[in-house]
C-alpha cells in the first residue's frame, strides 16, 4: 500500500549547466519577437538562431517564441523569467 506521506511535492532538481527550453507567449504586436530575444540575450548572451522557434496563433492575435538556452543556474532562470513576465505584451512564460 502506498502512503501519501511518502510523496514529496518538490520539483525535480536540474543539473546545471544544461539546455533549457523556454516558451514565451504574448500579443502579436510589432517588435514582440525582437524584444523577447533581447531580454533573453541579456541573461544568456547571443542565441543561436537554430534554437529559436516562432509560431503565430490561428488568428494571428498571439505569438509564441520558443528559445532553448544554455542555463547556468537557478538564479539566472529566476531573473530571466521575472524580466520576461515584466514585459507588457507577454501573457505567459513556460
Amino acid at each position: 500500500m502506498i502512503e501519501f506521506n511518502d510523496v514529496t511535492d518538490e520539483a525535480p532538481k536540474i543539473e546545471f549547466p544544461c539546455l533549457y527550453p523556454i516558451k514565451i507567449i504574448g500579443r502579436s504586436v510589432e517588435g514582440f519577437q525582437a524584444t523577447v530575444i533581447e531580454v533573453v540575450e541579456r541573461h544568456t548572451g547571443d542565441l543561436d538562431a537554430n534554437l529559436i522557434n516562432v509560431q503565430s496563433s490561428a488568428q494571428s492575435n498571439y505569438l509564441s517564441v520558443r528559445v532553448t538556452i544554455a542555463a547556468t543556474g537557478e538564479e539566472q532562470l529566476r531573473n530571466l523569467f521575472e524580466d520576461l513576465k515584466a514585459l507588457e505584451s507577454v501573457k505567459l512564460v513556460l
